[in-house]
């Protein structure tokens, strides 16, 4: 009867207040409202509402790369959506300058490990929702691929291109392809946010599925370099006189020892030098600030920004752990310079990307170019971008950047031209054959396929 529908309907209605009502007491009782029922934005397919997946979001690892003004905002995050097991690396110790957005330090901090003081801020503020954070100090570099397999994601909160390069390859490079396509459960998704001013960045980086973080890399601004003739002869700019200081001046007070940029003393000296060669010249504007910004190359940033592209993060977190909603596709911009824009658009997979394009390489070169230009080529390329480039042929060693020993060696071929090295008895390698090319900013090698040109 009528009736009767209408006392089912109450009846329902009321178990699901009383069932939302409990979840309302849980821990995290907003996310599990979201986990723990149908809904029109995700994929009926794939998502399954329910216990089983609220407890997935809590057992897997999730590795957050970097604990800086990014960082701190996505631990927090991620502590506040659910995710309960979450380590954190980073190498850089607490400076007074990152206090004024990176909000988990404060002034007793200066001079500790970013990573440590983050996670103890996180278990000692949020613990009580049963979030653990573990905390890495080091390089990314330090951690072999054992211990990203760790890790359902990760997480890049880094201001640093050529770390976020060497994470997005060794991802990459970490996806089992012995059966001839690439096996879904060695595939640990890469999510990559970064901030400059009012403008920011999120990606979804699948390996082998989506385009990769090589493939946009000609889409970064190259970064800024002061020729040595003009800051040691002409300097017309603040930060020519900086640059001045750490180039020319620490070493002629301190020959063999590396300026520490993390080390508040260095810094001071660095811009006490700075600030009297501005004197000597005129220029204005030289402050401790400005010293540090030029000296660790510091992207202007403001908290308002790193939380709005945190926050993107860890939802696109929440969804490729639960699937609760459809996955970013892939790049989404924020510019925020005169407004609220967003921008969200898939960015195409290169084929030459030296990571997700297969790490091969096909150049044409002028035979009469030498060798020391096809290694600059290399690293002036805005889609190779390479550092120090060593390269092999099957013959030996080509070029190699170190040992010191070794690279004097083979120095005297530098000037060479590649015709004279095809040439040569016997030839130091071959017109096309697969050379093989090491690169500090790559943790794997490439192969490039060499042909000349008149």
């Amino acid at each position: 009867s009528k009736v009767q529908v209408v006392g089912a309907t109450a009846s329902a209605a009321s178990a699901a207040s009383a069932a939302m009502s409990e979840l309302g007491s849980q821990k995290h009782g907003h996310v599990c409202r979201v986990l723990m029922r149908k809904s029109p934005f995700a994929d009926a397919d794939a998502f399954d509402p329910g216990p089983e997946t609220v407890a997935f979001l809590r057992e897997n690892k999730v590795l957050v790369i970097g604990a800086g003004g990014l960082g701190c905002e996505i631990l927090k995050d991620l502590a506040l959506s659910g995710f309960m097991d979450i380590h954190v690396i980073d190498m850089d110790t607490i400076d007074v300058t990152n206090l004024n957005r990176q909000f988990l330090f404060r002034q007793a901090d200066v001079g500790k490990t970013k990573a440590e003081v983050a996670a103890a801020f996180i278990n000692k503020r949020l613990g009580h929702l049963g979030a653990k954070v573990t905390a890495h100090v080091g390089k990314i570099q330090d951690f072999d691929e054992s211990f990203y397999r760790k890790f359902f994601l990760v997480i890049a909160g880094l201001d640093n291109i050529a770390a976020r390069r060497w994470m997005n390859a060794t991802l990459h490079d970490m996806v089992d392809k012995t059966s001839g396509e690439p096996d879904p459960s060695t595939i640990i998704p890469l999510i990559d946010g970064g901030t400059e001013g009012f403008k920011g960045q999120a990606r979804v980086i699948i390996p082998t599925m989506t385009s990769c973080f090589d493939c946009s890399l000609d889409a970064f601004p190259p970064q800024v370099n002061y020729p040595l003739c003009t800051i040691a002869e002409t300097p017309r700019l603040p930060e020519h006189c900086v640059e001045y200081a750490v180039v020319v001046l620490w070493e002629q007070r301190f020959p063999g020892q590396k300026l520490n940029r993390d080390s508040p003393a260095d810094m001071q000296w660095v811009f006490e030098q700075a600030k009297d060669r501005a004197a000597t010249f005129g220029i204005p504007g030289v402050t401790y600030q400005l010293t540090m910004g030029v000296v660790k190359r510091i992207i202007p940033a403001i908290a308002s920004t790193n939380a709005l592209i945190a926050a993107a993060l860890v939802v696109e977190a929440l969804k490729i752990a639960t699937y609760c909603g459809p996955v970013l596709n892939n790049y989404m911009m924020y510019m925020g310079q005169q407004g609220v824009y967003t921008h969200t658009f898939p960015y195409q997979k290169k084929d030459d990307c030296m990571v997700c394009g297969g790490a091969k390489l096909t150049l044409n070169r002028p035979k009469n170019s030498t060798l020391q230009e096809l290694l600059e080529h290399l690293g002036a390329h805005p889609s190779y971008q390479l550092s120090r480039p060593s390269v092999s042929s099957t013959s030996g060693i080509v070029f190699m950047q170190n040992p010191k020993a070794i690279r004097e060696q083979h120095e005297y071929k530098l000037q060479m031209s590649l015709k004279e090295l095809t040439q040569a008895d016997p030839p130091v390698f071959t017109e096309g054959e697969d050379l093989i090319v090491t690169d500090p900013m790559l943790p794997t090698r490439l192969t490039l396929q060499l042909y000349l040109t008149d």
